[in-house]
């Protein structure tokens, strides 16, 4: 099967075709989202948060988006690849941008680059489009400017598409100016079914959206682990999602602590 390219998501936008893509931060889960057909594989900097227990995604650095997106990287053999900036590069300004941006290329093989609050740094859009590197640029209330306004990260998509119903105006600006920097890509994040579809209209190049996002925008992305129950507070819960991994998980590790207390072989381990 040939790999997804940048033209040929525009086309799926322009054909009414809409494109998924999946959030995986470890190797085997790319290669499973890579194998059932996703366009993007998303490694994303709440990988902190959500796999590795921090309190907030901003305590992730570049040095350990670098590695996550390598092992990410090897999974991947038709998706095209995403990677987060972590807070700071951006922030740090165009050049800092630019350097970090060279860095996930050339050390972590990405693809795309997605900015969190793009909105907000145009001309580091366009500096990185530049450079050669295509940008996913996010806006809206993202995981980064809804902190900012105090609004906890699990309350985010509750709240976001409300809030960003009353900035129609504000959204369609960003969306337009976004494209007109270069960014080859958008990520919607809380669109909501008010605004979300007036933004897709609004411009030439595909909207995604994750948070708060639905079938109003020209694709989606989910996290792997959230689609498939890959959760601790799942257990003895109902699935939330398409599965509950994290039962199936429970249940398969107290089968063998079982075996392993009653003297018993392990199941898939040869005997001696």
């Amino acid at each position: 099967m040939s790999g997804v390219t940048i033209p040929r998501l525009h086309q799926m936008k322009r054909d009414g075709q809409k494109i998924f893509g999946v959030v995986c931060w470890d190797t085997h889960m790319a290669a499973i989202a890579d194998g059932i057909g996703a366009e993007i594989v998303s490694v994303g900097d709440t990988v902190g948060k959500n796999l590795w227990g921090r309190d907030t995604m901003f305590e992730i650095t570049m040095d350990e988006m670098v590695i996550v997106t390598k092992a990410a990287r090897r999974g991947v053999k038709r998706a095209l690849l995403s990677a987060d900036f972590p807070y700071g590069p951006l922030q740090e300004g165009v050049d800092a941008a630019v350097r970090a941006g060279i860095r996930l290329v050339k050390e972590a093989g990405i693809d795309l680059l997605k900015l969190d609050g793009a909105a907000d740094y145009p001309e580091a859009v366009s500096a990185l489009a530049r450079a050669g590197i295509p940008v996913w640029a996010q806006f809206g209330l993202t995981p980064q400017t809804a902190l900012a306004m105090g609004i906890p990260y699990e309350n985010q998509a509750k709240a976001g598409s409300d809030l960003v119903a009353g900035m129609e105006a504000r959204m369609i600006e960003e969306a337009r100016m976004l494209e007109a920097a270069g960014a080859v890509l958008l990520d919607f994040t809380n669109s909501g079914p008010v605004v979300g579809p007036k933004v897709v209209e609004a411009v030439s190049i595909p909207v995604i959206g994750g948070f708060g996002g639905g079938p109003w925008l020209d694709g989606r992305v989910r996290l792997a682990q959230a689609a498939v129950g890959y959760d601790a507070s799942l257990v003895g819960q109902e699935a939330k999602g398409y599965a509950n991994v994290a039962q199936i998980m429970h249940d398969a590790l107290a089968e063998c602590a079982g075996d392993v207390r009653d003297a018993r072989q392990i199941k898939g381990q040869p005997g001696r």
